[in-house]
């Protein structure tokens, strides 16, 4: 079920919330799980099951992990790692790896190998890491196993965060779930349903109309391409995906804000960033996090030799790229980006350092725009023809782009890069209660985004979130 869809904002959305708040603390818990499996079911009923499977086999694993000595607590550790990993890799790579394999015996001039394409179960990524940072967390004491299930379950399956994220750690969230003490905050559900409001604008009135123009330039035959289409996708693109993912990301926030839990914050406007260090601090925060505490500083992190932190790095992005999806295209994004972090390392920080804030600035932005290239691109070699009309220099005819989708993708522009002229703007909430005045507003702003979004997506095509097929 899509947050930008007419079923959830209509009829799903008004109906939780409306039982919800009725409901007593007791049983606010159990409603949510139940609403996030109908939610989940909603969209992959096909899979629940596998998803309910996996919080068992977790929730189980744990408790036995804290009632075991030492040494078997890391074989159950390393266990539960296996299959969670294992079923990711199954369901989101086997075609690859099929597909792979394929294509070396037929030059091989050997009979390809049979196999019955899988399925890809949607959020799997979201929710393996949600399960590795729980059971991790646990055998680190970093905080006990829920006592239970249904609050584990709540953690996995809670619906604002089950499909695309942002990835909350176990640690952050569990205290909030046990917790569920808090009284009706009118202004908190105001400012999260604001919140809301304000992603689903990013999503609908952005995202969605630069997406058609990427989508088209993205699709047309590499002879049609030229200098002036392919920058055009290329930067629809990078604001694209950064409004659809910080919509989607605000969503979520919102949601569980109305429900009074509080998300960490997953974008920190990154198209500002004046080095790709500071690019992945600010970008997917939460990704960025959970790599850095679960599998670069086990890797040994800054506390090793020169070479070997280069190393690490580039294993991490490496991970990284291809966690975003079974194609070569991830992979190569992933390299990229550990190829400039490891050089920023070396010396590039050091040259830039002195050429100004705004020209890192542009500098950064620049190396961005063309990982989302590779990012986006079909296969290597559209990656590889768009990079050559990028930097052709030459154009084969006038282009006429509609005054509509040059007015949002200004728009999109000066939402990225204005913080650089207002410092004042920051990705958290005043916590002063609001007065009257700053709640009315709230209010209006609210009808006004729901109105405006919902009467775009009856008019408009299908269009998901970004993030979703990963």
């Amino acid at each position: 079920m899509l947050f930008s869809s007419t079923f959830f904002l209509v009829y799903f959305l008004p109906v939780f919330f409306t039982i919800y708040f009725l409901l007593p603390v007791s049983l606010k818990n159990y409603f949510i799980v139940v609403a996030s499996i109908l939610f989940y079911a909603w969209g992959a009923p096909q899979f629940v099951f596998i998803l309910l499977g996996t919080v068992i086999f977790n929730f189980v694993l744990a408790h036995l992990i804290v009632r075991t000595e030492s040494r078997k607590k890391r074989l159950l550790l390393i266990f539960s790692v296996i299959v969670n990993v294992c079923l990711l890799l199954f369901f989101k790579y086997a075609n690859f790896f099929v597909d792979n394999v394929n294509v070396l015996l037929q030059a091989l001039h050997i009979d390809a190998v049979g196999f019955m394409k899988i399925a890809l179960p949607i959020g799997i990524s979201f929710f393996t890491f949600h399960q590795l940072s729980f059971i991790i967390d646990v055998y680190r004491g970093v905080k006990p196993p829920m006592k239970k299930i249904s609050d584990y379950a709540l953690y996995i399956l809670l619906f604002p965060q089950l499909i695309a994220g942002p990835i909350i750690r176990y640690n952050e969230i569990s205290d909030q779930i046990e917790g569920r003490n808090k009284r009706f905050n009118v202004d908190e559900v105001l400012a999260g349903f604001l919140r809301f409001a304000i992603g689903l604008a990013k999503k609908v009135l952005i995202a969605n109309v630069l997406g058609r123009e990427a989508d088209r330039i993205f699709a047309l035959p590499d002879a049609q391409l030229d200098f002036v289409l392919s920058w055009m996708g290329a930067i629809t693109y990078t604001f694209q995906i950064y409004f659809d993912f910080s919509g989607y990301s605000d969503m979520a926030i919102g949601l569980a804000k109305m429900m009074g839990f509080t998300f960490p914050e997953n974008f920190n406007h990154p198209y500002i960033a004046q080095s790709i260090t500071d690019f992945w601090r600010r970008w997917h925060i939460s990704l960025s996090r959970w790599m850095r505490d679960y599998l670069y500083i086990p890797l040994g992190g800054n506390k090793v030799s020169e070479g070997r932190l280069y190393f690490n790095l580039w294993v991490v992005f490496l991970i990284s790229g291809f966690w975003h999806g079974a194609e070569w295209t991830f992979i190569a994004w992933g390299a990229y980006h550990g190829f400039f972090l490891a050089i920023e390392r070396l010396f590039l920080l050091k040259l830039t350092s002195r050429i100004g804030v705004f020209f890192r600035i542009v500098f950064t932005f620049f190396i961005v725009v063309l990982g989302w290239v590779l990012f986006r691109a079909q296969n290597i070699q559209q990656a590889g023809y768009f990079f050559q009309k990028m930097f052709s220099f030459s154009t084969s005819e006038a282009h006429f782009f509609s005054p509509y989708l040059v007015t949002m993708l200004l728009i999109a522009a000066i939402l990225s890069f204005i913080p650089v002229f207002a410092k004042w703007l920051s990705p958290g909430e005043k916590t002063a209660a609001p007065g009257i005045g700053i709640t009315l507003f709230r209010v209006a702003a609210i009808i006004v985004f729901l109105i405006v979004c919902i009467s775009e997506i009856t008019s408009s095509d299908f269009n998901p979130f970004i993030y979703f097929k990963f």
